[in-house]
């Protein structure tokens, strides 16, 4: 997998999570057991190494962990965000005290292991629809608090990020339409009350229907989402549609049934297993005293 650019990690929103995390596994004692067994001036390093294939992420987040835990200790990575990485491989090291090591050993492995599963996922989702043109995007379905590191991990598995929040884009939903009683009202309210916006604010519609489908394209609208929909009704509404509108599928989507979805001719397909679903890759800290 290519990799990515890291400056999507916003420190100054991730630095309270990490103190947090710190804090939540450190409590007002700190580890005890560590402190009990390692002399205080004891030195060596801690091997991160990976159990299974799969795609790294995480590592400046794992960097800035042991810098903020101790600023002495060095981190250093053998690959690149967004790599493959094999079973057994030694994809980077940490270095310095051994208490410190210990103190940020879980923490590490917690994010390193979460965050590259997400990024795993999400390139297996992304090489089965190869050559299909169809981007694979996340959602909002993430570990409150997490989203920001999340979605990074998605785009360091090769996907793309839907909207972040509720304040970058309209997606009217089936409560929205149930609410006022349809898809036309729902659209005519959402425009009637954008018009005196100097900033254009892209407009995606849900449908679950083929009709819903032909009664939300009438609009000046950006994207449709296809919600649970079936192939062949998937076929239809891309017929319908006609290539004037972009084209978004979502709803119980697998590795077994992306492909064929890919093939309907859509722009863009969901995930929400990439965020709320995923497997956390194999990955331990192994300690080297220094000799």
């Amino acid at each position: 997998m290519k990799t990515q650019n890291t400056s999507l990690l916003q420190w100054k929103k991730i630095d309270p999570l990490i103190k947090g995390a710190i804090q939540e596994d450190l409590g007002e004692r700190g580890d005890i057991t560590s402190d009990c067994i390692i002399p205080k001036d004891m030195k060596g390093k801690g091997l991160f190494i990976v159990k299974e294939e799969g795609i790294i992420a995480g590592f400046p987040v794992v960097e800035r962990v042991f810098q903020l835990i101790d600023r002495h200790l060095f981190v250093h990575h053998n690959v690149e965000e967004g790599a493959v990485v094999r079973k057994n491989q030694i994809v980077g090291d940490v270095s310095g005290s051994l208490r410190s090591i210990l103190y940020g050993e879980r923490t590490t492995l917690n994010i390193l292991q979460r965050l590259s599963g997400i990024a795993t996922l999400t390139s297996r989702f992304v090489q089965a629809v190869q050559g299909t043109g169809v981007k694979i995007l996340d959602t909002r379905k993430t570990t409150p608090q997490l989203r920001l590191l999340e979605k990074y991990a998605v785009q360091m598995g090769g996907g793309e990020s839907h909207r972040f929040g509720l304040y970058d884009m309209i997606l009217i939903k089936d409560n929205h339409i149930d609410a006022v009683g349809g898809i036309s009202k729902a659209i005519e309210n959402c425009l009637k009350n954008l018009k005196n916006r100097k900033n254009e604010i892209k407009i995606e519609v849900e449908t679950r229907t083929l009709d819903e489908v032909r009664e939300a394209i009438r609009f000046p609208i950006h994207r449709i989402l296809l919600d649970n929909m079936n192939v062949n009704t998937i076929r239809e509404s891309v017929k319908e549609i006609s290539g004037n509108i972009e084209i978004e599928v979502s709803g119980n989507i697998s590795l077994d049934s992306i492909i064929e979805i890919a093939q309907t001719g859509v722009d863009f397909v969901s995930v929400g297993a990439l965020t709320h679903s995923p497997r956390a890759l194999d990955i331990s800290l192994e300690i080297k005293p220094n000799k």
